[in-house]
Protein backbone atom coordinates (compact mmCIF):
# COMPACT_ATOMS: atom_id res chain seq x y z
CA UNK A 1 0.00 0.00 0.00
CA UNK A 2 1.36 3.42 -0.93
CA UNK A 3 1.74 6.04 1.73
CA UNK A 4 -0.18 9.26 1.32
CA UNK A 5 3.08 11.14 0.69
CA UNK A 6 3.95 8.82 -2.19
CA UNK A 7 0.48 9.27 -3.71
CA UNK A 8 1.08 13.03 -3.89
CA UNK A 9 4.38 12.80 -5.77
CA UNK A 10 5.47 11.68 -9.20
CA UNK A 11 7.28 8.38 -9.06
CA UNK A 12 9.86 9.62 -11.57
CA UNK A 13 11.30 13.09 -12.04
CA UNK A 14 10.60 14.56 -15.44
CA UNK A 15 9.13 17.82 -16.67
CA UNK A 16 7.77 19.40 -19.81
CA UNK A 17 10.60 21.69 -20.90
CA UNK A 18 8.40 23.77 -23.21
CA UNK A 19 5.83 24.48 -20.44
CA UNK A 20 8.53 25.30 -17.93
CA UNK A 21 10.32 27.60 -20.40
CA UNK A 22 7.03 29.35 -21.24
CA UNK A 23 5.67 29.73 -17.71
CA UNK A 24 8.76 30.37 -15.59
CA UNK A 25 9.41 33.92 -16.87
CA UNK A 26 5.74 34.85 -16.42
CA UNK A 27 5.71 33.58 -12.83
CA UNK A 28 9.02 35.28 -12.03
CA UNK A 29 7.86 38.61 -13.46
CA UNK A 30 4.69 38.78 -11.34
CA UNK A 31 4.49 40.44 -7.95
CA UNK A 32 2.41 38.23 -5.68
CA UNK A 33 2.65 40.42 -2.56
CA UNK A 34 -0.59 42.40 -2.93
CA UNK A 35 -2.59 39.40 -4.13
CA UNK A 36 -1.18 37.29 -1.30
CA UNK A 37 -2.16 40.00 1.18
CA UNK A 38 -5.74 39.96 -0.14
CA UNK A 39 -5.99 36.21 0.31
CA UNK A 40 -4.40 36.41 3.78
CA UNK A 41 -6.83 39.13 4.82
CA UNK A 42 -9.80 37.13 3.60
CA UNK A 43 -8.56 33.80 4.99
CA UNK A 44 -9.86 34.69 8.44
CA UNK A 45 -13.54 33.89 8.89
CA UNK A 46 -14.34 37.18 10.64
CA UNK A 47 -12.85 39.38 7.92
CA UNK A 48 -14.43 37.21 5.24
CA UNK A 49 -17.83 37.66 6.90
CA UNK A 50 -17.28 41.42 6.98
CA UNK A 51 -16.16 41.54 3.35
CA UNK A 52 -19.09 39.37 2.29
CA UNK A 53 -21.52 41.66 4.15
CA UNK A 54 -19.98 44.56 2.22
CA UNK A 55 -20.74 42.77 -1.05
CA UNK A 56 -24.40 42.60 -0.01
CA UNK A 57 -24.68 46.28 0.99
CA UNK A 58 -23.03 49.25 -0.65
CA UNK A 59 -21.79 50.53 2.69
CA UNK A 60 -22.08 49.72 6.39
CA UNK A 61 -21.09 51.64 9.50
CA UNK A 62 -18.83 50.02 12.09
CA UNK A 63 -21.81 49.52 14.43
CA UNK A 64 -23.77 47.71 11.69
CA UNK A 65 -20.82 45.41 11.04
CA UNK A 66 -20.38 44.68 14.76
CA UNK A 67 -24.03 43.62 15.06
CA UNK A 68 -23.97 41.60 11.83
CA UNK A 69 -20.95 39.52 12.88
CA UNK A 70 -21.88 39.46 16.58
CA UNK A 71 -18.87 41.22 18.03
CA UNK A 72 -17.88 44.48 19.70
CA UNK A 73 -17.44 47.68 17.73
CA UNK A 74 -13.77 47.65 18.74
CA UNK A 75 -13.27 44.22 17.16
CA UNK A 76 -15.23 45.16 14.05
CA UNK A 77 -13.27 48.39 13.76
CA UNK A 78 -9.97 46.52 14.08
CA UNK A 79 -10.88 44.14 11.23
CA UNK A 80 -12.28 46.94 9.06
CA UNK A 81 -9.11 48.98 9.57
CA UNK A 82 -7.05 45.98 8.47
CA UNK A 83 -9.17 45.63 5.31
CA UNK A 84 -8.78 49.36 4.67
CA UNK A 85 -5.00 49.26 5.17
CA UNK A 86 -4.82 46.53 2.52
CA UNK A 87 -6.98 48.65 0.18
CA UNK A 88 -9.73 46.04 0.21
CA UNK A 89 -12.15 48.45 1.88
CA UNK A 90 -12.43 52.22 2.12
CA UNK A 91 -13.97 54.38 4.80
CA UNK A 92 -15.64 57.72 5.15
CA UNK A 93 -16.64 59.61 8.25
CA UNK A 94 -20.05 61.21 8.55
CA UNK A 95 -20.46 63.07 11.82
CA UNK A 96 -19.71 60.55 14.56
CA UNK A 97 -20.15 57.51 12.33
CA UNK A 98 -17.59 55.75 10.13
CA UNK A 99 -18.91 53.95 7.05
CA UNK A 100 -17.04 51.26 5.15
CA UNK A 101 -17.44 49.90 1.65
CA UNK A 102 -15.39 47.64 -0.57
CA UNK A 103 -12.75 49.57 -2.48
CA UNK A 104 -12.40 47.45 -5.60
CA UNK A 105 -14.90 45.63 -7.83
CA UNK A 106 -12.33 42.87 -8.39
CA UNK A 107 -12.39 42.06 -4.67
CA UNK A 108 -16.20 42.07 -4.75
CA UNK A 109 -16.15 39.59 -7.64
CA UNK A 110 -13.55 37.43 -5.89
CA UNK A 111 -15.59 37.23 -2.68
CA UNK A 112 -18.86 36.62 -4.51
CA UNK A 113 -17.33 33.87 -6.65
CA UNK A 114 -15.72 32.23 -3.62
CA UNK A 115 -19.01 32.25 -1.70
CA UNK A 116 -20.90 30.72 -4.64
CA UNK A 117 -18.19 28.07 -4.98
CA UNK A 118 -18.37 27.32 -1.25
CA UNK A 119 -22.13 26.84 -1.40
CA UNK A 120 -21.78 24.55 -4.42
CA UNK A 121 -19.14 22.46 -2.62
CA UNK A 122 -21.36 22.07 0.44
CA UNK A 123 -24.32 20.95 -1.66
CA UNK A 124 -22.32 18.61 -3.91
CA UNK A 125 -20.40 16.91 -1.09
Amino acid sequence: MKTKEKQDQCEVFCYDEEKVRRLSPRIESENFTFTGDIFKALSGETRLKIAYALTLETELCVCDVAHIIGTTTATASHHLRHLRNLRIAKSRKEGKLVFYSLDDHHVTELITTAMVHGREEIHSG
